[in-house]
C-alpha cells in the first residue's frame, strides 16, 4: 500500500532549489557541510538549516568526525528519483575546491 504521507514529505524536501542541489551533490557520497558550503557559495547557517529539513525528512543522516560533520543520502527512493529527474550521477567523484577547508580538498 502506497503511504501518500511519506511520498508527500519527500517531495516537499525536494522541491527546493538548494535542497536539490546538495542531495544531487550527496549521491556522489558522502560530504562535509564546509564542502557543500563553498561549492554552493552560500552560508553554512542556510546550508544547515536545508539540511535540518532534509534530515526531518528521512533523506540524510549525519555523523560528526571531530569539528566536520559529513552527511551522506540514505533513501534509495530518493536516490532513484534523482536518477530518473537528474540522470545518472557524474564520474570522476567530488570536485576539489580551493575555497574548502574539507579532507577531500586539502589531502
Amino acid at each position: 500500500m502506497i503511504d501518500y504521507d511519506d511520498a508527500t514529505v519527500r517531495f516537499k524536501a525536494l522541491a527546493h532549489p538548494v535542497r536539490l542541489q546538495i542531495l544531487d551533490m550527496l549521491r556522489g557520497g558522502e560530504i562535509c557541510v564546509c564542502h557543500m558550503e563553498a561549492a554552493l557559495g552560500k552560508r553554512q547557517a542556510y546550508i544547515s538549516q536545508q539540511l535540518m529539513a532534509l534530515r526531518d525528512a528521512g533523506l540524510v543522516e549525519s555523523r560528526k568526525d571531530g569539528l566536520q560533520v559529513f552527511y551522506r543520502l540514505v533513501d534509495d527512493i530518493t536516490a532513484d528519483l534523482l536518477d530518473a529527474v537528474l540522470g545518472p550521477v557524474e564520474a570522476g567523484g567530488l570536485p576539489v575546491l580551493e575555497s574548502c577547508p574539507c579532507p577531500n580538498c586539502n589531502s
